[in-house]
């Protein structure tokens, strides 16, 4: 076997770097970020700053998190943010009209993100409806049902019914403690993401069921072919996403205390942000979970450190938009340069 050409070994250099931008290249970004805030910014290193920004990112990734269940089937949940609102508003009225138990409020918040997952597959996956068009119409259906039962105004404690009388219940002490709670100072909210991200990883890579679903995703007519019922596969990735929306919004309801009307509404795009930010991670090219916690993570260092920073509310749309493009940069252009060259060689 001959050796290589001074060009041959020129073009396998760049291959070799390409692919190492294309694996490392957004994790080197997310350290690189981080240590540039830590060492610019004394207030962004201390440990209380720190959990707090993976505090008030936790409710994002979880929302992304069930976005990513249904981009790997190969289809798009646009209703997580109404969902996640919903969960407020239900978890509210639980308490505060109905004087009803925290338990009961949280499970009946989790049922109702189940119910419109449930009428999401049912939509896109007998009904046949594309998935970006039913569940943007599941958006608004979602977003003005929950205002009919509260009359359009936020529920919060002592508020007046429309029968004049006073609500008689609020939120629960252990309702709120979703939010409030700490083990070994770490937030509560955090340890759920931890573990819902586990939950997710360990169903998508190390399960039957996660396997069969990256194969909906990527050949569903080739999946089909082989037994494979997808409809249900594509059901429950619906379900699924259904119920972590709910579990963000549940989170969110404990966090601010009221059933506030417009919470949720600026989930969609944000959660949408990081599911796609995660198919970059390690060059990955597809959904998964651990590039999804990362995808929030790094959205989560830049708003924090750019809010330190004094820059106005307005860049973070910016830099969102920027992490984005540069997410799908090492998603798709480089990843596609490096698999034209290993099949040119």
């Amino acid at each position: 076997m001959s050796n290589p050409t001074a060009e041959e070994k020129r073009a396998i250099f760049r291959a070799k770097a390409q692919e190492g931008i294309v694996k490392y290249g957004f994790i080197a970004v997310t350290i690189g970020l981080f240590g540039w805030f830590a060492l610019t910014e004394e207030t962004f290193r201390q440990p209380s700053t720190l959990f707090s920004m993976l505090k008030f990112t936790s409710v994002v990734a979880i929302v992304g998190l069930g976005v990513t269940f249904t981009m790997v089937v190969g289809g798009l949940d646009l209703s997580v943010g109404s969902i996640a609102g919903l969960g407020v508003t239900v978890s509210a009225m639980m308490m505060v009209i109905y004087n009803l138990t925290g338990i009961f409020s949280g499970i009946m918040v989790l049922v109702a993100g189940a119910v419109v997952g449930a009428l999401n597959a049912v939509l896109i996956v007998w009904m046949k409806i594309p998935d970006l068009l039913a569940t943007l119409g599941m958006m608004f259906v979602v977003m003005g049902l929950k205002l009919l039962p509260v009359e359009g105004q936020s529920v919060s404690s002592k508020m007046i019914l429309r029968d004049g009388s006073v609500a008689p219940g609020k939120f629960t002490d252990g309702f709120l403690q979703i939010d409030r709670l700490k083990v070994w100072e770490v937030p509560l909210p955090v340890i759920i993401w931890l573990v819902l991200t586990i939950l997710a990883w360990y169903l998508l890579t190390r399960t039957k069921y996660g396997r069969i679903m990256y194969a909906v995703g990527a050949n569903p007519e080739a999946a089909k072919l082989s037994g494979i019922k997808i409809e249900w596969y594509r059901a429950s990735a619906y379900v699924i996403s259904g119920l972590f929306a709910a579990t963000g919004g549940m989170i969110l309801s404990s966090r601010i205390g009221q059933g506030d009307i417009s919470a949720g509404n600026s989930l969609l795009l944000d959660a949408v942000a990081v599911a796609l930010v995660g198919t970059s991670v390690l060059g990955a090219g597809k959904p998964n979970a651990w590039g999804t916690a990362l995808g929030a993570l790094l959205i989560g260092i830049v708003i924090t450190g750019l809010t330190i920073k004094g820059f106005p509310y307005y860049a973070q749309d910016i830099s969102k938009g920027i992490v984005l493009l540069l997410a799908l940069v090492f998603s798709f252009t480089l990843s596609r340069k490096k698999a034209r060259f290993v099949a040119a060689t």
